[in-house]
């Protein structure tokens, strides 16, 4: 159904564009592969660049300990499938990246957290998300804060390790690929829910917008 709709919103851009006109792709999180298997599917020969914007385009590594694949074996399948991503002029690959927060492994002492900071881990994003803004402050005794452990376990899942930086979401070796042009944008935080233009800017805030969008109009 998502590749259906992306083609017919590529037929109609199409009709827009002159006869020997291309087009772009932007891909935020996992529109970012989404637009991957797209162009395996439809093909390419109207695309001239893929732009993603914290998208997770690698798999989680296999047999880490508490680490479970989000997305059920999909991004296995986008990176035997799909085809790998070569910067060339007649197709474009460039993948950003945010470095908003380095995560936190959970260490022994930090697991002597609060009974409500341990159930926010399990609440819904929205309520998670405030837990994380009140105890951005609590540190534990080896240093972290709940909210980078909070954030480390997103970004286990994603690439098996804890200790990187990333957007909140997405870590920033996650959101890079291969044989891509790779960027990473300091401050960036994934989502626009929950960003804030000035103080706690996503990908699509202006000030941030005007540092990518140049790739789109060359």
């Amino acid at each position: 159904r998502y590749l259906k709709r992306v083609e017919e919103a590529v037929s109609e851009a199409r009709e827009l564009c002159s006869p020997d006109g291309k087009l772009s792709l932007i891909g935020h999180s996992a529109g970012g592969w989404l637009a991957r298997v797209y162009m395996e599917e439809f093909g390419t020969s109207d695309i001239s660049l893929l732009l993603t914007l914290g998208t997770p385009h690698l798999p989680p590594p296999k047999g880490v300990s508490g680490v479970i694949d989000q997305t059920r074996g999909l991004l296995n399948y986008v990176e035997k499938n799909c085809a790998p991503a070569v910067y060339t002029p007649e197709l474009r690959y460039v993948c950003i990246a945010g470095r908003y927060i380095q995560g936190a492994p959970l260490t022994r002492n930090s697991l002597a957290t609060t009974t409500d900071e341990l159930v926010a881990v399990d609440a819904p994003s929205e309520v998670a998300e405030a837990v994380m803004a009140s105890a951005d402050n609590k540190t534990a005794p080896t240093g972290p804060t709940f909210r980078a452990r909070f954030v480390g376990q997103g970004y286990k899942q994603v690439c098996g390790r804890a200790d990187v930086w990333g957007d909140g979401v997405v870590p920033e070796v996650s959101a890079h690929l291969e044989g891509a042009l790779n960027i990473s944008f300091d401050g960036i935080y994934h989502s626009p829910v929950g960003s804030d233009d000035e103080e706690r800017p996503w990908y699509g805030s202006p000030a941030i917008l005007e540092q990518w969008v140049h790739h789109l109009l060359s």
